[in-house]
């Protein structure tokens, strides 16, 4: 019974799990991930690593998750299971990279700049 941890970010969302094999629980900071994750679509985000190598119900899975929105979180945790899915077995690994759950997503909200109203938006020129 080995315990593997392993870490995915989205945004500013980080995610650590705790997979071990068992009975294809997850929780999600002490809840049930359908009760944290209550859209589906968000749900289904979660469970694409297991679907992609047909691991459906063989790991338990104990999340903690925090920063960014509820969608950067998803796909977060998302990213740290496939990592996780990697280190059990290196088999996973195409399959999992050619769906780009291994890819780290850079794309992070720009900063807003001084003199702007926002990071690239200017205030109204008025020329009279």
């Amino acid at each position: 019974m080995e315990v593997i941890n392993k870490i995915g970010r989205r945004k500013t969302a980080v995610a650590r799990i705790y997979m071990t094999p068992g009975k294809g629980e997850i929780q999600v900071n002490g809840r049930d991930y359908k009760e944290y994750f209550p859209f589906e679509v968000h749900q289904i985000v979660l469970q694409q690593p297991f679907s992609t190598i047909n691991a459906g119900e063989s790991y338990d899975v104990k999340v903690n998750v925090r920063g960014g929105g509820i969608k950067g979180q998803a796909e977060a945790v998302r990213m740290a299971i496939a990592r996780a899915l990697v280190e059990y077995s290196a088999d996973n690994r195409p399959a999992l990279k050619k769906e780009g759950f291994l890819t780290r997503d850079p794309r992070m909200v720009e900063r807003k700049k001084y003199g702007r109203r926002k990071a690239r938006r200017r205030f109204q020129f008025s020329k009279r």
